[in-house]
């Protein structure tokens, strides 16, 4: 008696499984060109799209070690957004079919929300997002927070379940732009012999 099936969830399944695999050796640019990600992104090893055909992946976006992106119920992120180490985004719930004992392949008891994360964004390692949350552009999500709801563009936010700390202004981002460019070419001067 054989251990595997032909059965065709179990052939797309392995599918995905091998090309991690294969992907394990890789750089984190070369794993996003094997995943058909767009120009410039990145993906670190370990990190999983689940349901990949129904991601809408913006340049430049990095996705980093251990993520989880649940794309089943639609995942849209935005141009230059990073996705930290260990984060997990969802766009499904099956809580229904587990505490209705009706957890079962493809339950019609799952549901399915898409969730959106604008350009720009910086989402910290170990937070969490809610299926169905949107999350305007140029925000930062801090570390271990829990997004439950939409949130505004152009903010901080923080917490379990997140809240808005601040606004973060366009020009707020210019002078620390700056900031961090003239430190960073002081510093590499000073280190020159």
């Amino acid at each position: 008696m054989g251990v595997f099936t032909n059965k065709e969830r179990n052939k797309n399944l392995r599918e995905q499984i091998l090309k991690y695999h294969i992907s394990s050796v890789m750089t984190d640019d070369e794993r996003a060109a094997l995943l058909g990600l767009p120009e410039g992104c990145r993906i670190r090893e370990n990190a999983k799209i689940i349901s990949s055909e129904n991601l809408k992946c913006g340049k430049y976006v990095w996705i980093g070690e251990g993520a989880i992106l649940d794309a089943s119920g639609g995942l849209e992120i935005g141009d230059h957004t990073t996705i930290g180490s260990y984060v997990l985004v969802w766009s499904h719930d099956s809580h229904l079919a587990n505490v209705s004992l009706n957890n079962v392949i493809s339950s019609p008891l799952i549901q399915r929300k898409p969730t959106k994360i604008g350009k720009g964004c910086f989402i910290a390692g170990h937070s969490v997002i809610y299926s169905g949350v949107t999350i305007g552009n140029k925000t930062v999500v801090l570390p271990m927070s829990v997004i439950t709801r939409d949130i505004p563009g152009n903010c901080i936010i923080a917490g379990a379940p997140a809240r808005k700390l601040r606004d973060l202004s366009d020009e707020e981002i210019r002078e620390e732009v700056e900031r961090t460019l003239t430190a960073n070419s002081q510093q590499r001067t000073i280190q020159k012999p």
